[in-house]
């Protein structure tokens, strides 16, 4: 039941496509069982699934050099953006079924990562915020040293918005 959660979690809907898929996978995980039959066969079966995955996307987007989690993620991607599961429903994990418009689909819908991200040295500089700014400075710091011009600033300001909100409705 997971695997079918899983590949349904990929659009994959039909079920004769599902069956095929999940014994395809069950049966690498049973031979991988019985390699090492300490290991959950869901853990397996969950491995091989993802272990499928990467070889197919890799073949079908010609990225074998890739990191795991490189292809799992451009291929997924791919997937999606070229709407895969609705237009080629039998292409998932099917290299017989991948056809020409659906192999350029998908290499088409590959997304390629920039460069990688290289260190610098950036010099620190003085930020210049213009002269309102430092009027306004200045002027917060005299209201600091003096607390009861601050609040009696502040009274007349909220006294003024009074009025001004008083004759604006009248």
């Amino acid at each position: 039941m997971r695997a079918e959660d899983y590949l349904r979690a990929h659009r994959i809907h039909n079920r004769l496509h599902q069956s095929r898929l999940i014994q395809a996978v069950l049966e690498r995980a049973a031979r991988r069982h019985a390699e090492n039959p300490a290991i959950e066969p869901t853990t397996l079966a969950a491995e091989e699934t993802e272990r499928l995955m990467d070889e197919w996307f890799a073949e079908v987007l010609e990225a074998k050099d890739l990191p795991h989690d490189r292809i799992a993620t451009q291929g997924r991607v791919a997937l999606l953006l070229c709407d895969g599961p609705q237009k080629w429903p039998y292409a998932f994990l099917n290299s017989q079924a991948n056809s020409d418009e659906f192999l350029k689909a998908m290499r088409d819908s590959s997304i390629e990562a920039g460069p990688d991200m290289a260190l610098s040295s950036m010099v620190p500089r003085e930020i210049d915020l213009g002269l309102i700014t430092e009027a306004a400075g200045e002027t917060l710091e005299r209201m600091e040293k003096w607390p009861l011009l601050r609040l009696m600033l502040l009274w007349v300001l909220f006294v003024g918005a009074l009025f001004g909100i008083f004759y604006a409705t009248r």
